[in-house]
């Protein structure tokens, strides 16, 4: 019921309704109906409410709203269905456990993530409010090796819509990260189910440090956020209606043509890493190189100090700057 009067109060965004309208539209009570305003209310949306006229949704409320993210999402398969929570362990978990039953392209928002996580296990600090914490169903018609390069189109999906929503230069750490002034705002988390020849489905988390203002002392020479970059808070809905529209193109034309062209040149021309001098890091062991290039797969060629060169995967390697995060 209280998803109904959030849809009917973003329908008439701009004008009130009346409590006697709702209660007999959905034949409950007008008390029903101001304790699931007060619930709405205490959940962070901004409701005015006048005597005799009703109530009226106030558009200035940083929460999201599903309904208007599903009125405005201007793509054909990606946002097909969003399915939205206040807060959960994780999107990528919840994600798992519906994608069989999942239609494809199927996105699962939530406001605040209690277990997020990162790649090789990471914890993901995912505040209420302040963040992008999204995953997207996916079910390609392509071989299990190929899964991994959904990471990268995502990573080039986040980089266009970084910079086109909030003009901030936005750079791509191989293979899954985004960093704005050297510091990460965003991580990636590909996640795939699957038999030897066939995907089930492909999990795509995507984090993003939308308006975060502070972080762990621990990672505050790591990560930073959109709105501390660029001095003012940044529309989240604006930022995910843009990423799922660069997302599903980028997608689309990798399925149609069969190759990363597209993505690739963003991911190159974004780069966070070429020429870099870097770290490779397999567990406990760490390498000096240089990074020499990005291959038609999405393999980072390196080089290193004994003149060794080789195509690293991104599921095999962590990698990070000498001298900090990149």
């Amino acid at each position: 019921m209280k998803d109904k009067i959030l849809r009917e109060l973003y329908e008439k965004k701009g004008q009130y309704i009346s409590g006697e309208e709702l209660s007999e539209k959905y034949q409950v009570s007008r008390t029903a109906i101001w304790k699931h305003m007060n619930a709405l209310k205490k959940e962070g949306y901004v409701i005015e409410t006048t005597h005799k006229k009703g109530y009226k949704l106030i558009e200035s409320s940083g929460k999201l709203i599903p309904e208007a993210l599903k009125r405005d999402l201007n793509t054909v398969e990606i946002g097909n269905k969003i399915i939205y929570f206040d807060t959960i362990d994780s999107t990528n978990n919840y994600s798992k456990r519906i994608a069989k039953d999942a239609a494809h392209g199927t996105v699962i928002i939530s406001e605040e993530q209690s277990g997020g996580r990162g790649r090789l296990g990471r914890n993901w600090i995912s505040p209420k409010g302040e963040g992008i914490w999204m995953s997207i169903v996916l079910k390609p018609d392509i071989p299990p090796t190929e899964g991994m390069k959904m990471t990268q189109i995502a990573a080039a999906a986040v980089c266009n819509a970084i910079r086109g929503v909030t003009g901030l230069e936005a750079f791509i750490k191989w293979p899954n990260d985004l960093v704005v002034n050297g510091k990460k705002v965003c991580g990636i988390l590909t996640e795939m189910a699957g038999e030897l020849t066939r995907i089930d489905y492909l999990i795509v988390g995507i984090g993003i440090n939308a308006n975060n203002e502070s972080f762990l002392e621990e990672f505050q020479h790591i990560a930073t956020s959109l709105a501390k970059e660029k001095g003012e808070k940044v529309d989240r809905k604006t930022l995910i209606l843009h990423l799922l529209k660069e997302f599903e193109g980028l997608y689309e034309d990798y399925i149609n043509q069969g190759t990363l062209e597209k993505t690739l040149a963003i991911i190159r021309n974004y780069s966070a890493v070429l020429g870099k001098s870097i770290l490779v890091i397999r567990g406990e062991q760490q390498l000096k190189a240089t990074v020499l290039g990005i291959d038609e797969e999405g393999l980072l060629e390196v080089k290193y100090e004994d003149g060794k060169r080789e195509l690293l995967m991104s599921g095999e390697v962590s990698i990070r700057g000498e001298e900090g995060y990149i």
